[in-house]
């Protein structure tokens, strides 16, 4: 099969890159336990019957309306104080991680690249890094459609002969980097480049800012496109991410990795 060129080559990542991937999924567990904090600190004044009015949690209002709860028993007291510490010191350790995460991508051979795909509008540092990290050089596909189906973007099937049923996506690949493109951006907001957008654009190839315009048009209209159709918004949201993922591929085609 080898002789016959029928065998596919697999990538296999170096030492800094499987380095700079541990830094990556550390900072994302840190993330999911401060999520995790959260979520026991609210069932927990949920059982006490406090709910929290204001329009979004976790900010400063938010924290000086925790000071002021009361409770009839001490022991209550301590045990917000408890939740609020480890949600602090959650918090700190998730800044450190992804200061050390975006210190470190500086001088990674991936860096141009990681930079190229920030000119996507839902395309955060920490959202180009996990991508990279867990995919890779885009170039190793040869088309923009297989690389939506390692990331198990593309629809399933059953079939008995002739009869064939599709169904949802293969959900193949990289569950991080499916996860990083489903949270994209509000695609559901009229295209336009923001002022930070604008900034990550300096320095860019031509073709890069053009790619990234185009995506930002082709997503917004699709987006409307089928939330007009009917569709549900999760099926809307794997269509948008699918087509984000040929995008930047069409990206990582315009911009090579550093020596």
């Amino acid at each position: 099969m080898h002789r016959a060129g029928e065998l596919t080559g697999v990538w296999v990542p170096d030492e800094t890159h499987e380095a700079i991937r541990d830094l990556v999924r550390a900072r994302e567990a840190a993330n999911d336990a401060l999520k995790k904090s959260r979520q026991q600190l609210q069932a927990f004044l949920l059982r006490r019957g406090h709910i929290y009015s204001g329009r979004s949690p976790w900010t400063q209002v938010h924290r000086r309306w925790l000071a002021e709860l009361l409770f009839t028993h001490p022991a209550h007291h301590i045990v917000l104080a408890e939740y609020i510490q480890t949600i602090e010191d959650a918090e700190v350790r998730v800044e450190r991680l992804t200061k050390q995460a975006a210190a470190t991508v500086v001088s990674w051979s991936m860096a141009p690249v990681v930079e190229a795909y920030q000119a996507m509008r839902g395309v955060s540092l920490l959202t180009a890094v996990t991508f990279v990290v867990e995919i890779g050089d885009v170039r190793r596909f040869e088309t923009a459609p297989q690389l939506m189906a390692y990331l198990g973007f593309v629809p399933s099937e059953s079939s008995t002969g002739e009869p064939v049923k599709r169904k949802g996506i293969t959900k193949a690949g990289s569950t991080r980097a499916r996860r990083v493109l489903r949270a994209r951006g509000r695609i559901d907001y009229p295209a336009r480049v923001s002022r930070a957008i604008q900034a990550r654009l300096e320095g860019l190839p031509q073709p890069v800012r053009e790619i990234a315009w185009k995506a930002q048009i082709r997503l917004c209209a699709r987006y409307h496109q089928l939330i007009g159709a009917g569709k549900l918004k999760a099926v809307a949201t794997i269509a948008i991410a699918r087509e984000m993922a040929a995008f930047l591929w069409a990206i990582g085609q315009e911009v090579a990795p550093a020596a």
